[in-house]
């Protein structure tokens, strides 16, 4: 083979690789895109959602059913039954899941408060563990729940020393993902951040009505971090002072996590 055809051949070959990404990433925005979802999608509505032609969703769609990973219902699609063998075996091995659980018990026993872990997934947040104290929340937020990082104190800390230009495409991506209206601005967003230096976040009646609840970020090496524990409550059950009296224990549970992940890929 003449150098020119291996260069031709170099460069076909790092196209397919190309666009075997693209057609992956695709398939990853659709999958996301239904894990938000409160309800089965219609294909229009995935493919307006993930700004994708409708040919394309289908196929992608076609995919994912054919691995499990989604299931058709009429004209509607959702998660499928093969998320939960990885969902098992997540909350099975991962340090973070395995390290929390007995902070948390912990936790959740000295303040009699619910106690939550989250970690940051691109620009959003995940529930990843969460224990009942003695004055249980009114409503279920099952484990895996994508959740905004612009409302609520567990996500509001996680980026409350993101630099300007991270804030803007964090306010942008909120608003693409249904967390946040149109109206809502970097402004708005600058308005519900902790001060700085506070070394905390509190949220009020903000992302679910009639809960209270403050956090702390889970110390990082790498200087950013991506986790937070925070402590809830029913407004009727607590005050802000009292909440907030459960931030240094917030702080000393959220070092003894960092402590128990030193070496894993959440400090390294």
């Amino acid at each position: 083979m003449t150098e020119t055809a291996k260069s031709t051949a170099g460069v076909a070959d790092e196209g397919a690789k190309a666009t075997n990404m693209r057609s992956l990433s695709r398939a990853m925005e659709v999958f996301a895109e239904l894990q938000r979802a409160e309800r089965p999608q219609r294909l229009s509505d995935l493919a307006r959602a993930c700004g994708m032609s409708l040919p394309t969703t289908l196929r992608i769609l076609r995919v994912l059913q054919d691995f499990g990973m989604v299931t058709q219902t009429d004209k509607s699609y959702r998660i499928g039954p093969a998320v939960l063998p990885a969902a098992r075996s997540y909350l099975e091995n991962d340090p973070l899941v395995v390290a929390s659980r007995p902070i948390l018990q912990q936790l959740a026993s000295q303040t009699g408060l619910t106690a939550s872990l989250y970690t940051r997934l691109g620009y959003e947040r995940l529930l990843v563990a969460r224990l009942d104290g003695a004055a249980p929340l009114r409503y279920d937020l099952p484990l895996g729940k994508r959740l905004p990082l612009t409302a609520g104190a567990a996500g509001k800390i996680l980026i409350a020393s993101e630099p300007e230009e991270e804030l803007e495409r964090i306010t942008a991506a909120a608003i693409a993902a249904g967390h946040e209206d149109r109206a809502f601005t970097l402004e708005a967003l600058h308005a519900r951040l902790p001060e700085a230096g506070a070394g905390y976040a509190y949220s009020a009646d903000e992302r679910a009505t009639g809960v209270m609840s403050v956090a702390v970020a889970v110390p990082n090496r790498g200087g950013r971090p991506t986790e937070s524990i925070s402590l809830t409550s029913p407004m009727e059950a607590a005050t802000e002072d009292s909440l907030t009296a459960g931030v240094p224990e917030l702080k000393r549970a959220a070092g003894r996590l960092a402590e128990l992940l030193v070496g894993s890929v959440y400090q390294a």
